[in-house]
Parts: C-alpha cells; sequence; structure tokens
C-alpha cells in the first residue's frame, strides 16, 4: 500500500511538474498580455499545486519555475531585461521557490478556518506579491546603478527605483489581484474532487 502511495505521489509530482514546463515555455500560456500589460500566470499554477498537495511540492513547483526562469535567460531570452538580471538566481531562482513554500504556508494556517475558498484567495495574493516583490526588490538591490537595466524601463540611471515602484503599482497589483481570484475558482472544485485521496 505504502509503495502504491509513493508512485502515485511521484507521478502526480512529475505530471505537476511537466505542466510547469508547458506554460513557462508556450507563448499566453504563462504570460497573458493585456494592453499595456502583461499578466505573469505562473504564480497563479504553484499556488494552485501549494494548495492542493502542500508547501513542498509548491516549493518544487516554484523551483522548476524559477530554473528555467535561470536557463532561459540565457539560452532563450524572454525580453532584454532577462539576460541582463534573471541570470542571477537570487533574482530568477529564489523568488520563485519561495512563491509555491509561501502560498503552501499560507494555505495550511488558513485553512484551519474551514473556508477553502478564502484561504485559496490568500495563498495566490501571496504567490503573486511574493513573486513581484522579491523580484523587482532584487533587481533594484543588484541593478539599481546599471544603465543597461535602467535603459530596459526607459529610465535614467538611478531612477531605476521610481520605474519598478510604477511596475508594483500598476501591474504587480492587477497581477495579485488576478491571482487572489483564479486561485479559488480552480482549487475549490479540484479541492472536492481530490477529497476522496486525502
Amino acid at each position: 500500500m505504502e509503495r502504491r502511495a509513493k508512485i502515485r505521489r511521484l507521478t502526480r509530482r512529475s505530471l505537476l511538474l511537466v505542466l510547469i514546463v508547458v506554460q513557462d515555455l508556450v507563448p499566453f500560456l504563462g504570460n497573458l498580455p493585456i494592453g499595456p500589460l502583461s499578466l505573469t500566470t505562473l504564480p497563479v499554477t504553484v499556488a494552485v499545486i501549494a494548495v492542493l498537495f502542500g508547501p513542498v511540492d509548491g516549493t518544487l513547483a516554484g523551483l522548476l519555475w524559477g530554473l528555467l526562469t535561470f536557463v532561459r535567460a540565457y539560452v532563450y531570452p524572454s525580453s532584454a531585461l532577462a539576460p541582463l538580471v534573471f541570470t542571477n538566481p537570487v533574482i530568477s531562482v529564489l523568488p520563485r521557490l519561495l512563491v509555491g513554500l509561501f502560498a503552501g504556508w499560507v494555505f495550511l494556517l488558513m485553512k484551519k478556518t474551514n473556508r477553502i475558498g478564502l484561504a485559496a484567495a490568500l495563498s495566490g495574493l501571496v504567490a503573486s506579491l511574493t513573486n513581484t516583490l522579491l523580484v523587482l526588490g532584487g533587481i533594484y538591490l543588484f541593478f539599481n546603478n546599471s544603465a543597461k537595466v535602467a535603459a530596459t524601463y526607459h529610465v535614467a540611471t538611478g531612477h531605476l527605483g521610481v520605474a519598478l515602484a510604477a511596475v508594483i503599482g500598476t501591474n504587480g497589483v492587477v497581477e495579485a489581484i488576478f491571482t487572489a481570484i483564479v486561485t479559488p475558482l480552480l482549487v475549490v472544485p479540484l479541492w472536492k474532487a481530490l477529497a476522496r485521496y486525502r
């Protein structure tokens, strides 16, 4: 029985990690362009995995997302900014790893209220904010005086903080709301469907 459970767990993790790879590599699955904004949808996927299967699976999903970001910065950059900043694993890998960990922890704490939808929404919100704040915070910390990085945001050297704050106030807020809404929409029916396996 234990062997079957272990095989099922490994199979599930493999399928979920494949989902992360597909979503990261296929255009319009990992990023949705909406007008001037580009919504990163991978925090939703990582949050859903963390909620349904726990912080360990969420951390693995986030780690894979971060490693894909890191590798793509070298071989297949998604933007002019990617090879400048995402070659630093503190910016590309660490925040994405923490997305799954924090989302899973928040859900475990909130699950005690027996309000699965609310717990999932807060997990999604935390996942999105973790990604946005740590990635942009890392860019500011490591590249605040980089002329090349500032140029990708169309600002002068030394004014990167203003540009990053604008990104948080626009794209970051919309992403957070989007993730907080979509995560429970996916989690609640899946939670009920998976109840018999718990």
